[in-house]
Order: structure tokens, then sequence, then C-alpha cells
């Protein structure tokens, strides 16, 4: 090998470590990027082969050092967990919000809560068997009735309005999917142009990466790579994203919660569907897989979408209430001596929304025993009954108490968004440890960057030390040969 080829070799040292000091600049200045991957200049030894060709010259060193790219200390596997976990914690913690906030609505137990005033209305009927003023206490009666009535109503627009608000978000979450989605396409093209002409493209598939990682957050896809460095995104085994094509989402089915017959037709039902074709989207999981269960219909067995179960349970509470307290109203009297109607009215599949007091003043109440005597009170005192669960019907069965089925409701409401808070907080735990796990792998670490720039910085002074040396002695043979004797 020549003196010449020496002064390349060293060159190719002085070309790799300001690689490798450049990388090291570009790790420190992203430190606190978020998303940003650490990086590492790659190199191989040059064969001194490579160089000699076909014409042997005996044993010679190699021919320096050759920089091949500038690699990405990302790790798939760790970013498919965190897009796993992403995806559960999404899924339960948008349960866990819309049973909270139904939750919440109840005030239960407190003065605020329907069972306080369920106590109110109950004692009140009891006040008409106590023989006080029928006036006054007609009047607080009717009173008792009417907040009641205004608060299971209040209830059930809260269900309905956390079911709009969750329909909302389905809308949302979609919008925000289809355009991470174009994103990630038209990444896809620059990631695979920039790569075959041989550039380096970590920060944009730093970029990618992130966009992927928020639509697994939201439908629960998953990421395919393929060789020429372009990524799938597939959404229940169909391309969300191939390449650079791009397909979109939409959100199909009601906007307000269906009641009644309405409830069960298919096209109220919601779904996400593709919109270049008319098929529903397999939603796998994440937020919006979340939103779409919370949106299902009620059903017999109580294991529909959880606020649909909710109306349901309002309108049965409501419904027991007025048929309890309208059987027994219905065998008594007045005060005129007239047979009692009914105390409530409501309309069949919608009774919480739609309940409402009959009666008006004192005569519409019938607080008496038929055959009882004038200003008896009997009947009052069996609706009272139904409020202690000791009320009985015309045949002597026991009539199940309307506090019952409330309590009922409230406890499993209870018991299930406690569930759902667990499974959140278990599912946020193992995402934030997958992140977690993933940042110690590709994060900057500022004391590693100051070894390798020191690193770096010795390998350039080493080689520049060596071009030195290599261009005095080229001087010495080129400018001092043949001078020796003269």
């Amino acid at each position: 090998m020549s003196t010449f080829g020496g002064l390349n070799t060293a060159y190719s040292g002085l070309v790799a470590a300001r690689a490798g000091l450049d990388v090291v600049g570009q790790n420190i200045a992203n430190v606190n990027t978020e998303g940003y991957t650490r990086q590492r200049v790659t190199t191989s030894a040059t064969n001194a082969a490579a160089r000699a060709g076909l014409v042997a010259w005996g044993a010679t060193p190699g021919a320096g050092v050759s920089v091949d790219g500038i690699a990405r200390l990302g790790s798939a596997t760790l970013d498919a967990k965190v897009r796993a976990t992403a995806s559960v914690a999404g899924y339960t913690a948008v349960r866990a919000n819309a049973l909270g906030s139904i939750e919440t609505s109840l005030k239960e137990p407190g003065a605020s809560g329907l069972s306080h005033q369920l106590q109110e209305f109950w004692a009140a009927w009891s006040e008409l068997d106590n023989g006080t003023s029928a006036s006054a206490a007609a009047g607080l009666l009717l009173g008792e009735a009417g907040q009641l009535t205004a608060q299971i109503s209040a209830g059930y627009r809260a269900v309905t309005d956390e079911w709009a608000a969750v329909r909302g978000s389905a809308d949302a979450l979609v919008t925000e999917v289809n355009g991470a989605a174009a994103q990630v396409g038209e990444l896809n093209g620059i990631i695979r142009q920039t790569l075959a002409s041989g550039g380096s493209a970590n920060e944009l598939i730093d970029k990618r990466d992130a966009l992927t990682a928020t639509i697994a957050a939201i439908t629960g896809a998953s990421v395919r790579a393929q060789a020429n460095g372009t990524v799938d995104v597939l959404i229940g085994g169909n391309a969300l994203v191939s390449g650079t094509d791009v397909q979109t989402l939409a959100v199909a089915g009601a906007t307000t919660m269906p009641t009644g017959p309405d409830a069960a037709k298919p096209d109220n039902a919601v779904r996400v569907v593709w919109t270049h074709r008319p098929e529903a989207v397999g939603v796998d999981g994440g937020e919006l897989a979340g939103a779409l269960s919370l949106l299902g219909p009620a059903d017999v067995n109580g294991t529909g979408g959880a606020i649909a179960e909710a109306a349901a349970s309002y309108n049965d509470f409501a419904t027991r209430l007025g048929n309890s307290v309208n059987n027994i109203h219905l065998g008594g009297v007045t005060s005129t001596g007239g047979p009692g109607g009914k105390f409530f009215t409501f309309d069949a599949g919608n009774a919480a929304a739609t309940l409402s007091v009959v009666p008006k003043d004192a005569t519409g109440i019938a607080a008496g025993a038929a055959g009882a005597g004038a200003n008896n009170a009997a009947n009052a005192d069996k609706i009272a009954q139904l409020g202690a669960g000791r009320a009985v019907d015309a045949a002597g069965n026991p009539v199940t108490s309307p506090n019952a089925v409330w309590s009922a409701f409230v406890t499993k409401l209870g018991v299930d968004t406690g569930i759902e808070l667990a499974q959140a907080s278990s599912a946020n735990l193992s995402a934030s440890s997958a992140v977690t796990l993933a940042l110690s792998n590709s994060s900057v670490d500022i004391d590693e960057e100051n070894v390798n720039l020191l690193t770096f910085q010795h390998a350039y002074q080493g080689a520049a030390r060596v071009m030195t040396a290599v261009d005095e002695m080229l001087d010495t043979l080129i400018n001092r040969t043949g001078l020796v004797g003269r």
C-alpha cells in the first residue's frame, strides 16, 4: 500500500468521526423532543482487497472505515407493545369515564339523591294517614310528587345527554383517525423515496410511529412493516393504510339515543363503516371500540350498551313506581267520595321522561279506603307502606317496593363503575409501563451521549494526527528525496 493510501485511510477516519459527532449533536439537540428516537452512526471496516483489486500486494492493513448509515435505535417489539397496551387503556378509559359520569349524576347517597326524595314522597303519604290538616298534607304530597318526577326526568336526561356526548366523541375520534391515516400514507411515500435514494428517514419514521400509536389507541389497529420502509395499518384485518393508499371511516346510526321500538331498528345501531363501501369496520379495541360498546342498545338480559341499560333501568323504575302507586290509588276514594283514578301517568317505553302527577289538588287524591267511613286515610297508609316494602296487592301478595328497584339499579351501576375504574387503572398502568420500557430503549441519555461525544472527538483528533504524520512523510518523500550528500 502506498503512502497516499495511508492518507486516504486517515481521511476516512476523519469522515466517520465527523459523522459520529453530527449524530451525537442531533441526539443532544433532541433530548427533550417527544417521540424522538436516539440514533447511532453505523460503520464498517474497509477491506484492503476492495482497493487492491486483482493484484495481490502481500499482507496489507485495511483501507479505512466506511460510513454505512445512521441507525435508529428503536424496537419494533416494544413499539408494538405500546400500541397494544394503549388500545386496551383507551377502551377501558372511555367506559370508565362514561359510567363514572352517570354514577355522579345519581348523587347517591346523599340529600340530593333520588333515594332521599323517595323517602320524602312516602313520608308525605304518611302525613295524610296521620290525620293532619288534609289540605296542607295534600299540598305537601303533591309538591313532593312533583319534585320526585322532575328528579327522575332530570336523571334520565343526564343519561341521554351522556349518550349524545359519547356519540359525538365517536365522530370526533373517527375524524382524528382519518387525519392521522392520511398523514401516515403521505409519510409512507416520502420515507420510501428517501430510503430508495440512500438517505436517512429516521425523523420521519419517528413522526409516523407517533401517528400509528394514536390510531392504535383509538381503534386497536395493528401495524405491519414492509421491506420498502412503508407500513400497513390494519383495522379488523382490513387495511386502513397500505403504502400511500388510504381509506377513510365514518360513523353511521342514530345521533340521539333511540327509545321504545326505534331502539331495535338495525339502521339506528351506531357503527363504524368504510366510506368507500357500505360495510361495518371490525374495530378491535381502543377508545372507539369503548364508545361503540357504550352506545349499543339495551337487551332483555341487561348486557347491552351500558348507557342504554342505565336508561332502561330509569324507565323500569319509573314504570314500577307509577304502576305500584296507581294500583293502590285506583282502589281508594277521594275526600268527595269519588273513586280514585291514576295518581301517575306516563308513556309506555319512555316512562322516566314522561312520568307526571295527575291530581292537581286534594280532591283528586284517593287517600281513603272504600266503605271505611268519611275522612279515613287507609289507602294513603297502603301507599306509604310501599316505601317500607310491606305493601301487598288485592290478593295479599307482597308488592316489590320501588325503593328496592332503585337501590338495585344504583348498586349495580356502582359495582359496574368500580370494575371499569379498576380495569382502567390497571390498563393505564400497563400502558405507562410499556411506554417507560420503550423510552428506556429509545430515548436520549445525556451521560451516554457525552461519552460518545468524547469518543468521536478523540477519534477525529487521532485521524487528524495520522493525516499530519502521513503528510510529513509525503513531504519528505517528495521534497527531500535525493538531497543526501548534496
